[in-house]
């Protein structure tokens, strides 16, 4: 929901599972956004490295006719124009669709000088220089006209792209300014918001496997012999065109996540025995 970080949210999850278990969260989502957080538990707290870098998918609700300093709700926000139209929006974002340089927003967790932009932000420093960075935009399109000037865009990115500022660089494009007024984010790789449950839903027997996490990577399927080798940190032969991160299985399920390399493939992260 809107309203909680996503620290509360794991400390939320943390109250209703079993003492001492360990939380985290792939992926931090603003406050005013809602939708899928990813968590982890227990020993799949491990695999964050392989969570946090994958695609994105949102819902985005843009504003244009008005611009916002925080490029969300928080503002300030202040008129910068007639409304834009469908046509004209639809006109502007192949431009945004591809690799981009993106200036980080003036309310981000990015430091500058050692200390988070927020945190200048919010004392009423302004920073002149903000930082870029290189995103993906893989896929961006018009889903609903919402009239007044407000529409509902799908944005399917890379990881690390800031959304309310691809909203006010839509705006500037536009030449009506833009932020973005709502933000649902409705996937992670191939997690799903519509598998999700409510914070206050989590529980010690609710989840999903580890491996469904990892489906973006390649699988290789482990004998009795070789889920051993793995659980006690050995290499296991592979084929000899195998390269790269894949999901070691044994019984369908998780065990490590390994490096395959040279006919070899060796642990990098021992999840632990199937059950």
């Amino acid at each position: 929901p809107a309203g909680p970080t996503s620290h509360d949210v794991v400390a939320a999850a943390r109250r209703r599972l079993p003492r001492r278990a360990k939380v985290g969260h792939s992926g931090t989502l603003d406050p005013f956004a809602t939708g899928l957080l990813v968590l982890m538990v227990g020993r799949a707290t491990r695999l964050a490295p392989f969570l946090t870098g994958l695609d994105k998918t949102y819902l985005a609700t843009v504003r244009t006719g008005f611009t916002s300093r925080s490029g969300d709700t928080e503002g300030p926000i202040e008129p910068s124009g007639a409304p834009a139209t469908a046509g004209a929006v639809v006109a502007v974002l192949p431009d945004f669709v591809g690799t981009l340089r993106q200036r980080v927003p003036a309310l981000s967790a990015v430091k500058v000088g050692g200390e988070r932009l927020y945190r200048k932000a919010r004392r009423g420093e302004e920073v002149v220089d903000l930082p870029e960075r290189e995103v993906s935009i893989h896929a961006l399109r018009l889903v609903d006209d919402l009239g007044d000037g407000e529409f509902r865009l799908e944005v399917h990115c890379g990881s690390g792209t800031y959304v309310r500022r691809l909203a006010g660089d839509i705006g500037e494009a536009l030449g009506t300014g833009a932020y973005c007024s709502a933000l649902r984010r409705t996937a992670v790789g191939p997690l799903s918001v519509e598998d999700a449950v409510a914070p206050d839903e989590v529980s010690p027997e609710g989840g999903i496997e580890p491996l469904a996490g990892l489906a973006h990577l390649p699988r290789h399927d482990l004998g009795p012999a070789e889920a051993a080798a793995v659980l006690h940190g050995r290499s296991v032969p592979a084929p000899a065109d195998e390269r790269g991160t894949v999901a070691l299985v044994a019984d369908g399920r998780l065990v490590a996540v390994g490096e395959a390399a040279e006919g070899a493939v060796r642990p990098a992260v021992v999840i632990g025995a199937p059950a």
